[in-house]
């Protein structure tokens, strides 16, 4: 019997590693909540068997021995971290918010990257394989050049929202008519002066990229991909040939809020992937608190990569008065000690969000506005107040307040009184939480989970070697017959010629009249 046991167990591991694949992770952000969307796609291709390689600036204290990773916290030394502080952006708003100094910022981040040595020696390796590389798209395509190295398919993963420039990589632009930027804080339907401006940062995003980004990422790519390839004896494509490549964009959005604009075959909604199956408990003192909370509790985060400790002392000292005026209990995630709290407000240095999103007794989550605080919202349908601060977040609280479950309160100096108007007309007021709960079915009443999708289409496109039978074919087609410019170019150069024919034939005709006249006369 043991010895029947022992050959099926056998059987089963060599099916599932018969499936097994090589995949390699790219996520070199030096970003918690960044790291944490590619923890959550090792954590899936782990556990369906496959071995995985990790780029992280975050490393694996006590990584399974199917996973490997390669330690990029030298990118931390080319992150401006005191530039990403509340304190900066209620001083200086727009400070972060131009999108050229962010590309600049990450094309440093990236080729930091492909100097770090290890990475370096993982790339220029003629030994080592994969069967496909999976790498966050920020803003930056000079990194999939590592799927080029590689000869695999590029997987782009999307930690933002769907938008013209991201999609413009597999297939074309979105229509700036009834789209909007990644950065901009407007939401369709969009008003003649939108559509102006939606239109203006297409064409000048897209001048931006051709005549500037698009050469300081193919230099990029020319240092670092270019001999690594060669040194494998192959030549390498163009940088432009390898930025269209891509096999798949798995985008970090939920069907249930995101604008439903038709989408290519290759583009695949995977939103709350990173979300824990079992949501892990939380520790005795903190659910204690929770639970003796006769009348709900507030939950305020401004997410990990803004520092509620940076909040300028007169705002803080602010919104804790008003926090101690409010018949709630009060969890703030705060990263220092604070004395002078009031009794209903308790300070937490780290927060297992999820656990504090799932409990019933949350009558509102207050946050930055970040995805993955919004997507969790909606996981757990929780009503939101945002305080958007920079990047995506004020176009995903603007999403979340046309939804229906969400407010927006400006970040100020003076909010304190705007943030406690919004939090009793969102903890009074029951649409706000129903709104919550039913876009939260929506996303769950879906065929299979987001973690099992996610596999299934990355096993999909190695299967198929780079699934060329769902590409687009808009990709290929030149922007002047995709604007029929060419059949512009004939009908107008037919019309010209029509009018000089019936120009020459008139002034024949009338010669040929007047002539006649003359005989008569």
């Amino acid at each position: 019997m043991k010895r029947m046991q022992t050959y099926w167990l056998a059987l089963i591991l060599l099916l599932v590693y018969a499936e097994a694949s090589k995949i390699l992770v790219v996520f070199p952000l030096p970003s918690r909540s960044h790291a944490n969307l590619g923890d959550g796609i090792v954590r899936h291709l782990l556990n369906a068997g496959h071995e995985v390689t990790y780029i992280t600036p975050f490393a694996y204290k006590n990584a399974p021995p199917n996973l490997r990773t390669i330690d990029v916290s030298s990118n931390f030394e080319a992150w401006p971290v005191h530039l990403i502080t509340i304190k900066t952006f209620i001083e200086k708003a727009d400070s972060f918010a131009n999108v050229n100094m962010m590309i600049l910022m990450v094309n440093t981040i990236m080729e930091h990257t492909y100097q770090n040595k290890d990475v370096a020696t993982l790339l220029n390796d003629p030994k080592e394989n994969f069967d496909a590389v999976i790498v966050e798209w920020i803003l930056n395509e000079a990194i999939g050049g590592i799927a080029t190295i590689f000869d695999c398919p590029l997987i782009w993963m999307s930690s933002v929202e769907v938008h013209w420039k991201l999609l413009s990589l597999i297939d074309q632009p979105l229509n700036p008519a009834y789209s909007v930027d990644m950065m901009s804080t407007s939401q369709p339907p969009l008003s003649f002066t939108e559509r102006v401006s939606e239109l203006w940062t297409q064409i000048q995003v897209t001048i931006m990229d051709y005549f500037i980004f698009d050469k300081m990422q193919d230099e990029v790519y020319q240092k670092y991909v270019v001999p690594a390839v060669k040194q494998r004896g192959r030549v390498a494509p163009s940088f432009y040939d390898m930025k269209y490549n891509a096999s798949m964009i798995l985008a970090n959005a939920y069907v249930s809020t995101a604008i439903p604009h038709t989408m290519p075959q290759n583009h695949k909604y995977i939103g709350g992937y990173h979300v824990d199956e079992v949501v892990k408990p939380m520790p005795q003192d903190l659910k204690k608190i929770i639970e003796n909370s006769k009348h709900g509790f507030i939950y305020f985060s401004m997410g990990s990569n803004l520092k509620s400790k940076d909040w300028p002392e007169e705002v803080r000292v602010s919104l804790l008065k008003m926090f101690g005026s409010l018949k709630q209990t009060v969890l703030w995630k705060f990263e220092a000690n604070m004395t002078d709290l009031p009794p209903n407000v308790h300070i937490l240095e780290w927060a297992p969000q999820q656990a504090i999103l799932s409990h019933p007794n949350l009558a509102v989550f207050i946050t930055h506005g970040g995805l993955l605080s919004t997507i969790e919202s909606v996981h757990f349908g929780v009503p939101i107040i945002g305080i958007p601060v920079l990047g995506d977040q004020h176009l995903n609280i603007r999403k979340a307040v046309k939804n229906g479950f969400a407010l927006k309160v400006d970040l100020s100096y003076t909010m304190a009184d705007e943030l406690k108007k919004a939090i009793v007309e969102v903890t009074t007021n029951k649409k706000y939480a129903e709104k919550a709960k039913e876009l939260s079915y929506i996303h769950h009443d879906w065929p299979v989970k987001p973690g099992v999708e996610l596999v299934h289409w990355v096993n999909h496109v190695i299967k198929t070697r780079g699934a060329p039978h769902l590409r687009s074919p808009a990709l290929h087609v030149p922007f002047y017959q995709k604007m029929y410019l060419d059949l512009a170019a004939v009908l107008i150069i037919l019309f010209l010629a029509g009018r000089v024919f019936l120009k020459r034939a008139y002034a024949a005709v009338f010669s040929k009249t007047k002539a006649n006249k003359k005989k008569t006369h």
